[in-house]
């Protein structure tokens, strides 16, 4: 997750036809804060992990230092966009034409607006995030197809009441009809009360919505035997002001409390419907990531 803002900036972002300037169409988007470039930001080391050129030194110093501890972090950054693809894929099939990304992070294609209005082409998303780098690339985020529409919401995924009623959330959703929220390794970087965040989220949202999560773990790790755990890699983040809280399997499912677990339930995420698939021995370590999909009944 992100630091919120960037300077006092009023952009407004239109909904299918990409970017505009402040003009009669889209929606007005505000933030305030510095982007900092001399430390390091947990989206731009995971853009570092995915081959990506949307991060600074202190990045990339920060990440490099992460791969030591943890080899296979390149791995599970991967890994959580295809599960991000697949849980989109699975909402689409479901009929969801509506979606709530919180925590996006730098666009890397394909972005979830394009995974789902492929499969349906009137889709509508709203991308949130509170990180300056991100708003800057905003523009990647909004070149929807004709048929759907795409906004974004500069706010803090800690104040999900903000989001819940920004404007642009407002005049791209409707509330009355199902939503599915994405909050795809998001919540393990976000203090306070998590399960307080996703019940606000959820709470005005329609019946037949959808909450999808990806989330960190050190389930897998052997402590101190463990020389590529995830608690080591996560401790580079702790070290460089970045807080971040691994949850087990039982924590992350009861983010769901409310909900009705779609099967498999709280998977790794390379296992969540995989079917038959066969993984080399130590992959789930490799991952480290949980994912799972609820829906409101």
């Amino acid at each position: 997750m992100a630091e919120p803002g960037v300077g006092n900036v009023w952009l407004r972002y239109t909904s299918s036809d990409g970017f505009s300037d402040n003009g009669p169409q889209g929606a007005a988007v505000s933030g305030s804060n510095e982007l900092r470039t001399d430390v390091p930001h947990s989206a731009r080391m995971y853009d570092y992990f995915l081959g990506g050129k949307d991060n600074y030194e202190a990045d990339r110093e920060a990440a490099e230092k992460a791969l030591q501890e943890f080899p296979a972090a390149r791995v599970t950054a991967r890994t959580n966009r295809e599960f991000m693809r697949s849980a989109t894929s699975f909402l689409a099939g479901e009929g969801i034409r509506q979606f709530l990304d919180i925590g996006t992070g730098i666009p890397t294609e394909p972005n979830l607006h394009q995974v789902a209005q492929r499969l349906a082409p009137e889709s509508r998303v709203v991308y949130v995030d509170n990180d300056p780098m991100v708003f800057s690339h905003a523009r990647a985020l909004l070149v929807s197809v004709p048929e759907g529409r795409t906004s974004f919401v500069l706010a803090d995924a800690a104040k999900p009441a903000d989001i819940l009623g920004a404007p642009e959330l407002l005049e791209t959703l409707d509330l009355s009809r199902p939503v599915a929220v994405s909050l795809m390794a998001l919540l393990h970087f976000v203090p306070g009360d998590v399960h307080d965040i996703v019940r606000t989220l959820m709470e005005p949202l329609a019946p037949g919505s959808y909450l999808a999560i990806s989330h960190v773990t050190t389930d897998f790790d052997d402590g101190a035997t463990d020389p590529s755990g995830m608690a080591r890699l996560l401790q580079v983040y702790i070290d460089r002001g970045i807080p971040v809280r691994p949850r087990t399997r039982a924590e992350v499912e009861r983010l769901f409390d409310g909900l009705e677990l779609v099967e498999p339930g709280v998977e790794v995420i390379h296992r969540w419907r995989a079917g038959d698939v066969e993984f080399p021995p130590g992959h789930d370590k490799n991952v480290s990531l949980y994912g799972a999909i609820g829906k409101k009944v």
